[in-house]
């Protein structure tokens, strides 16, 4: 009978342990943790391990857009945030990218701010203040150094040249700024941004950020219609007293074009209908919207996965 019992036993573990094995196991690529990217990439990462059987999703903390879709590409992260921009850019094998990603998109989710970040007491007024300044442009291989480098270049700034040049993270930048060693950075993020935040409630450090809507003639007669007006409103900040006037670019969830339609599907269907547990941690999750998916947000063709959910709700293009 103990036999019986024993051998029970071991049938049961070894069908658990196969059973564990069977696990869908997806890497979602984010971005640093000051950021929109990681809490909203740790919500999506939450939302499909607790509502897909069988799927156990992690975020991952890295720098961001450039460096997610080379993991994309390599086959070392499933789902990727990342900024429309730089998702063009490794679509066609432009820029960084050596050569075409097999990009698919799964969701346009909010539109990235470019925030050109100061504190009071710089001189640094006006974009070209920044000549001859110490400044970030964003983690190496991140989406705000894409953009970084674009909107100086549209200034007339030569980033190697005419600056003394960093290439930290927003945690960083703003860690730098407090400890005088940068006078100002560039982020692409959403709003609000935590360790923007952290900087404004800091004592003895006014933030200011500066006004660059003028880039954007000459950005998207270089890039494209990436970019569009925007606008950072008053308050969203501690001591931002005036709207800022600035350009934008949207987010996206990109995937490999190889990911299994069905997987593509449920991945897709089960961020839009959970997102009020998106939304709950990060507001930026508020924007995303079925009625913005095909209106032009993502550059790159959307997953077939993703279209048949699109499809089922009644979602076509404009």
């Amino acid at each position: 009978m103990k036999r019986a019992v024993l051998i029970a036993l071991a049938l049961a573990l070894i069908a658990l342990t196969v059973q564990a094995e069977e696990k869908t196991r997806l890497s979602v690529a984010t971005g640093g943790t000051g950021g929109v990217y990681y809490p909203l990439g740790g919500a999506v990462a939450n939302v499909l391990s607790k509502h897909l059987p069988g799927v156990v999703a992690t975020a991952e903390v890295t720098s961001a857009s450039i460096d997610n879709l080379k993991l994309i590409g390599a086959g070392r992260a499933d789902i990727a945030f990342t900024m429309a921009d730089s998702a063009w850019e490794g679509f066609n094998g432009t820029g960084k990218f050596q050569g075409k990603l097999p990009l698919r998109a799964i969701a346009v989710l909010y539109d990235n701010k470019t925030q050109v970040v100061t504190v009071q007491g710089r001189k640094i007024e006006k974009m070209s203040d920044l000549k001859g300044k110490r400044i970030s442009t964003g983690a190496p291989g991140s989406g705000t150094e894409l953009i970084a480098l674009r909107l100086l270049e549209a200034y007339g700034i030569d980033p190697e040249k005419d600056v003394k040049r960093e290439k930290l993270s927003v945690a960083e930048s703003v860690g730098a700024i407090k400890d005088n060693k940068i006078d100002a950075f560039i982020w692409s993020g959403g709003l609000p941004t935590a360790a923007i935040i952290d900087l404004g409630a800091t004592p003895g450090q006014k933030i200011m950020l500066l006004d660059h809507s003028d880039a954007l003639p000459a950005m998207v007669k270089k890039y494209g219609p990436l970019y569009v007006k925007d606008t950072i409103p008053a308050k969203t900040y501690p001591g931002q007293e005036k709207d800022v006037s600035i350009l934008s670019v949207w987010n996206i969830l990109a995937v490999n074009e190889k990911m299994d339609e069905k997987l593509a599907y449920a991945i897709t269907k089960t961020i839009f209908e959970k997102k009020p547990e998106l939304v709950a941690v990060h507001k930026e999750a508020q924007y995303l919207a079925l009625e913005n998916q095909l209106r032009g947000g993502s550059p790159i063709p959307f997953h077939p996965g993703a279209f048949m959910y699109f499809a089922e709700k009644g979602v076509t293009r404009p």
